[in-house]
C-alpha cells in the first residue's frame, strides 16, 4: 500500500449542464467515501487536449503533495489509446495517454530527481465492471483515482509505460532585437496568454542595457502596437489595449474592461512579436 490522498481533482470539457461530472464524483465517493473531490474546471473547450495541458499544468503545483489529479479530455476515447496513471515526485495524474500531460512533462524534465513513473490502466479489478466506449471518465478514470486514494500501489493497475504522447511544446525564437512568441491560451475574459515568460522577456531587454525598465521596445499583437509592460489591467484606461505580466508569470495582451480576442482579431497559436531598440 502507498500513502493514500486526501484530494481529487477534477478536470473535463463536459461542462456543466449534464450528468457526467456528477456520475464521476458519484462513483469515486461510493469506493472512497471520505476523499475529497475539487473541480479545476469543466470548461476546457471540447476534445482540446492542448488546451487541457495548459490547465492542468496551470493547476497542479498549487495543491498539497500527493493530490491525484483526474484530467477527462480525451477525444480518443473508445479507441486505442490507452488509459494511465503517472506518478511524479509531486501528484498523481489519471487521464488518456493523449498529450494531456505534455506541459506537465515539460515542467519536470529539468530536475533530474523528479522522475515520472507511468502504468497502463490494465488490472479489471480497479474499473468498474461494465465499460464503455464513450464514458472512460466514469468507468476508467473515476474508479482508478478513487482506489488511489485509497492507498493501492502504482504498480497494482497495470505493467510500466515508459513513453507518454506529448505535443511540442511551442518555442521562443530570438533573432537580433526581436523575441517572438505566441499565444498558448485565451481565458474567459478575452486576455491572450502568450509562451513569453517574465524571465525570458526579462533576459531579452537585459541584454542591452543593465536596467530593463530603460530599454525601449514595443510588443506588437496583430496590427496593435504596446510600449509598456503595465503593473495592473486598470493603469490603462477603459477599451485600450495593454500588456501586463499575468498571474501565471506568461506575457499577457489584454483590453482594460474589454474582449482582446474580439477587439484585437486574435487566436490561439497567433505569433507576439516583442521588438527591442537597441
Amino acid at each position: 500500500m502507498e500513502k493514500s490522498s486526501r484530494i481529487i481533482t477534477l478536470t473535463t470539457d463536459f461542462g456543466t449542464s449534464d450528468v457526467y461530472v456528477g456520475v464521476m464524483k458519484g462513483v469515486i465517493l461510493s469506493i472512497n467515501p471520505d476523499v475529497e473531490i475539487i473541480d479545476i474546471t469543466h470548461s476546457v473547450s471540447p476534445q482540446d487536449i492542448y488546451e487541457a495541458a495548459f490547465t492542468i499544468r496551470a493547476a497542479y503545483r498549487y495543491f498539497p503533495k500527493d493530490t491525484i489529479h483526474v484530467v477527462v479530455v480525451d477525444p480518443g476515447v473508445g479507441s486505442e489509446r490507452q488509459p494511465i496513471v503517472c506518478q511524479t515526485d509531486i501528484a498523481y495524474f489519471v487521464c488518456a495517454n493523449n498529450g494531456v500531460l505534455s506541459r506537465v512533462l515539460q515542467d519536470i524534465e529539468t530536475d533530474d530527481t523528479n522522475t515520472p513513473k507511468s502504468v497502463v490502466i490494465e488490472n479489471a479489478s480497479y474499473i468498474l465492471p461494465q465499460v464503455s466506449n464513450t464514458f472512460h471518465g466514469r468507468d476508467i478514470f473515476s474508479p482508478v483515482a478513487a482506489h488511489l486514494s485509497l492507498g493501492v500501489a502504482l504498480s497494482q493497475f497495470g505493467a510500466p509505460i515508459q513513453d507518454l504522447v506529448r505535443f511540442t511544446v511551442p518555442t521562443i525564437q530570438t533573432i537580433d532585437n526581436t523575441l517572438t512568441g505566441e499565444i498558448i491560451k485565451i481565458d474567459s475574459f478575452g486576455n491572450l496568454i502568450t509562451n513569453i515568460s517574465e524571465d525570458t522577456l526579462t533576459a531579452f531587454l537585459l541584454s542591452v542595457s543593465n536596467d530593463a525598465e530603460a530599454v525601449d521596445f514595443e510588443i506588437i499583437a496583430g496590427n496593435t502596437s504596446i510600449t509598456k509592460l503595465n503593473s495592473f489591467y486598470a493603469e490603462s484606461e477603459a477599451g485600450e489595449p495593454l500588456a501586463i505580466i499575468g498571474s501565471f508569470g506568461l506575457l499577457e495582451i489584454a483590453i482594460n474592461l474589454g474582449n482582446a480576442e474580439t477587439g484585437l482579431g486574435m487566436k490561439r497559436d497567433d505569433r507576439i512579436v516583442v521588438r527591442r531598440f537597441d
